[in-house]
């Protein structure tokens, strides 16, 4: 493993552990080099997935690219880190089962939006703001309107 810091390709792993799930082993390493520590993950991939956008378009799916668009949903909300972990970790088994080498991106968009209804309705109108494309104000509240029944 390449150091991130100086790039000296000898590193020693220190630690090994699993994640509190079980779905990752977390490795602490140390650089031979600079003395640099860090930490890396190693996961199960069953098999490799491609994203099929909107414009048709294939890319290869990105599990840290997921994790950053709901990181981003639920910033500054009162989430448990390892609550995201979760989250992230079932949207890529529910991928991973599937059984399909390709998928539509809107398949991922609505897994995130399933998972975040169930974590932060903040966070989960933020992401559907982003995802349902919202043009102005309006759109908020006819989307809320639409999810939580409207208040009259």
């Amino acid at each position: 493993m390449r150091c991130p810091f100086c790039g000296n390709e000898d590193t020693q792993v220190k630690d090994s552990r699993p994640t509190e799930d079980n779905s990752a082993i977390r490795r602490r390493r140390f650089c031979t080099a600079c003395g640099a520590r860090f930490t890396t993950f190693e996961r199960v991939q069953l098999r490799e997935l491609m994203v099929l956008k909107k414009n048709n378009r294939r890319e290869a799916f990105d599990r840290e690219k997921l994790l950053r668009s709901i990181e981003h949903a639920l910033r500054k909300r009162p989430v448990d880190p390892e609550r995201i972990e979760r989250l992230v970790n079932g949207i890529v088994r529910r991928l991973e089962s599937m059984g399909e080498s390709e998928i539509q991106s809107s398949v991922i968009g609505q897994l995130v939006m399933e998972g975040l209804a169930g974590i932060d309705p903040v966070a989960y109108v933020r992401f559907a703001s982003v995802y349902k494309n919202f043009r102005e104000a309006k759109d908020f509240e006819d989307f809320i309107g639409q999810q939580y029944g409207a208040k009259d």
